[in-house]
């Protein structure tokens, strides 16, 4: 079983990277898939869980594709995912991403993620994908698998 992940006293805003997302739906990781679960309800149930557009259209893909789950499920994924914080980038936040993928050096769909989280208030970001610890812009990342 994977550790719990702390999300801090005072359960600030939390912003939730797709992959979190597309493994509570992905069978083959059992362990993977019981942690996000836990987390997303967690999050939603705090009210303190947050997304961007990106993610909530990345999920859709990636459910769709890889995961072949039916387009009305996954959509009724995304009505639910939506009932979290939803971030709505605007054109300096792409503007920021560039800056942030420049400055960092990740990709720049990794910095929009970034500038998400840091534009919608959030302190945690969790992900797979980017460096455990790292801290961008006062935004903190956590991989909740470690």
């Amino acid at each position: 079983m994977a550790p719990h992940v702390s999300l801090g006293g005072n359960r600030s805003r939390t912003f939730i990277d797709t992959n979190i997302l597309v493994y509570t739906d992905d069978p083959r990781d059992p362990v993977k898939q019981t942690k996000a679960v836990q987390l997303i309800r967690d999050l939603m149930s705090t009210r303190v869980g947050t997304v961007s557009l990106q993610v909530l259209q990345e999920y859709f893909t990636t459910a769709t594709g890889r995961l072949k789950l039916a387009a009305d499920i996954a959509k009724q994924r995304v009505e639910a995912f939506a009932l979290m914080h939803v971030m709505e980038p605007a054109l300096a936040d792409i503007l920021a991403a560039i800056d942030l993928h420049r400055l960092h050096r990740v990709s720049f769909w990794d910095a929009l993620i970034l500038q998400a989280a840091k534009q919608s208030g959030c302190r945690l970001l969790l992900s797979e994908d980017l460096q455990h610890g790292q801290i961008v812009d006062g935004v903190r990342i956590v991989n909740p698998f470690l």
